[in-house]
């Protein structure tokens, strides 16, 4: 069993708040997507006759609600929930653009292949800073093929200052905020060489309570505690807002190495958007977790702090480029837990590498990703803005 999505009218109404936003707003059509289980037999795809929400939750879903506008044009809307200070999450944002790939070949391209085409990797620019509001999505098909399939897709929202152009050039209202490249696979056309490698973490994660030094997760989850494991407590919880949808434990510092000398973050965590306990991680899900990482940037903090004031945010971290390679498709029932290596080589002149590696409760590897951020002050976030 595997998942696809209908659409169907949808009559209620988008809030709006005048000026470009509430033109875009009204340009949008009451057609959405719903999430529904299929059954594939030769071809044919049998829908169930209700709706189902998917593993993550219908906060989460809803979050992430992509809607047709035609062929190769979608829409939107970012929620302020999924926000650090001002600004949508980075992998928040991306988990949208997954989303619309979904859609899109489901709608565009229904017969391309006998199976729902997924995202297999991600190439994302984060041209300007996006806001809270609707967004335009537009995909462009670069490659159709057989076994992949490659868009060019964007996400515009209406720029923050206004353009002296004409007010009446619709084309000129919105500016591109998210540019990049997602390509898609069937399940069923990924065949070929599958071998290990060898390869394992390095160096080994802290232990857990279990004979053989992993994390006894139930426990973890029901006490806070295991091994060198505790619950991590998210620092700036008002600004960092989009870090409050996922329980994530780590190394007890008090055994840790001296915070500033670290290049390795270890976590464990659980999808919990809104507090929901009964969200798991889905591959839409994932794809925001491989964004976050609260542990390594309190490192950052640490290393950047040169003020006593510790009840603000004092930095931003913006994504410039963000690369995910989904190595695994997870269930549709969800998984509860995934583990995070987050790894950092250096830190120059405000500009930071983060690699990422996403395992499974089983130590397989199920997304890998690496981007380069921005270290800015957090008054880039919440002032006016600036060029990045």
């Amino acid at each position: 069993m595997g998942a696809c999505y209908i659409a169907y009218m949808d009559t209620r109404l988008l809030p709006t708040s005048g000026g470009a936003s509430s033109r875009l707003q009204n340009r949008v059509q009451n057609w959405t997507l719903t999430y529904i289980p299929y059954l594939h037999h030769n071809g044919l795809r049998a829908t169930t006759s209700s709706a189902m929400s998917p593993a993550h939750g219908s906060v989460f879903e809803a979050a992430i609600q992509v809607t047709p506008l035609g062929s190769h044009r979608y829409s939107a809307h970012l929620e302020d929930a999924w926000c650090i200070g001002s600004v949508p999450h980075g992998g928040y944002t991306s988990s949208v653009l997954y989303r619309l790939a979904l859609v899109h070949f489901a709608q565009t391209h229904p017969t391309l292949y006998n199976g729902p085409a997924t995202p297999i990797t991600m190439q994302l620019a984060f041209l300007r800073r996006t806001a809270v509001g609707p967004a335009v999505l537009t995909v462009q098909d670069t490659k159709l093929g057989r076994r992949t399939s490659t868009v060019h897709v964007t996400l515009s929202q209406p720029p923050e200052r206004k353009k002296t152009a004409s007010k009446n050039n619709q084309a000129e209202e919105l500016e591109v905020k998210v540019a990049g490249y997602i390509t898609v696979s069937p399940a069923h056309a990924e065949v070929g060489l599958t071998t290990s490698t060898g390869w394992e973490l390095s160096p080994p994660p802290p232990p857990g309570s279990q004979p053989d030094g992993t994390v006894h997760l139930a426990a973890l989850g029901d006490t806070g505690r295991d091994g060198a494991w505790t619950r991590f407590s998210m620092p700036f919880p008002s600004f960092r807002r989009a870090t409050a949808h996922a329980e994530l434990y780590g190394p007890d510092p008090a055994s840790a190495p001296v915070s500033g000398q670290r290049t390795v973050v270890d976590q464990w965590a659980r999808f919990r958007p809104n507090g929901d306990v009964s969200s798991r991680w889905t591959n839409e899900a994932l794809v925001y977790l491989t964004d976050l990482f609260p542990g390594a940037l309190s490192e950052f903090d640490d290393m950047a702090t040169t003020s006593g004031d510790q009840g603000h945010a004092r930095n931003w971290y913006p994504t410039v480029t963000l690369n995910i390679d989904l190595k695994r498709r997870l269930p549709a029932e969800g998984v509860e837990w995934l583990y995070s290596r987050v790894q950092t080589k250096l830190v120059r002149e405000g500009r930071t590498d983060l690699d990422v590696t996403v395992l499974d409760g089983r130590g397989q590897v199920v997304a890998l990703s690496t981007q380069v951020g921005l270290v800015v002050s957090a008054s880039r976030n919440i002032g006016g803005r600036q060029k990045l």
